[in-house]
């Protein structure tokens, strides 16, 4: 198991703890941001391989910021995976 901190940008969240295994997304925590909604999309992808989150989550905005804490989710996963 790899265990990683990512630290987003433009985007609530302070810090993406995630967890992979065998190309597989583990665990996902989200530290800030709304809190409801982070723990939603953790629940989602926990068990998904990480090219298909990466897939889903990529290019979503928040509120025209050109990010959000999903997409932010996916650029912490492709640099872990690449």
């Amino acid at each position: 198991m790899e265990k990683r901190i990512f630290t987003p940008e433009g985007v609530c969240s302070s810090r993406i703890f995630f967890t992979l295994d065998e190309g597989k997304v583990v665990r996902v925590e989200f530290m800030d941001g709304c809190e409801g909604n982070l723990r939603g999309i953790a629940s989602k992808v926990e068990g998904m391989e990480v090219a298909e989150v990466i897939k889903r989550l990529r290019g979503i905005d928040c509120s025209g910021r050109g990010t959000s804490c999903p997409d932010q989710l996916a650029k912490a996963l492709k640099e872990a995976y690449d």
